[in-house]
């Protein structure tokens, strides 16, 4: 009889596997973002939209050497833009915001 086995967060994931700095963009630093990192430990970083929250944190991880808590994502629809007689719209875009542990930190300048 075949045997089921769950896949284990060790364990490499199927289908699209994107590097560290595939996955995270860019930080995000505004005057919202330095008052959260301040107080609550937490960044914001702008991320690409196929990852999800498993691999923002192993990226995080991997490119600041630090232990994330959690992870919250949110999908930011575009804005919608006109110029004389054409409507568009801005793309649409991921952002992540990382709580690390009370002993780590992340200096962007």
């Amino acid at each position: 009889m075949a045997e089921l086995t769950s896949q284990t967060p060790t364990e490499e994931p199927q289908g699209l596997v994107l590097s560290p700095h595939q996955i995270i963009l860019r930080p995000l630093v505004t005057e919202k973002g330095m008052h959260r990192s301040t107080r609550y430990n937490a960044y914001a970083f702008e991320v690409n939209r196929l990852a999800n929250k498993h691999e923002v944190r192993r990226a995080v991880e991997e490119m600041f050497n630090v232990k994330v808590v959690h992870v919250h994502t949110l999908n930011r629809k575009g804005k919608p833009r006109r110029s004389r007689l054409r409507n568009s719209t801005t793309k649409a875009w991921k952002t992540a915001i990382v709580k690390l542990d009370a002993e780590h930190r992340i200096d962007f300048f």
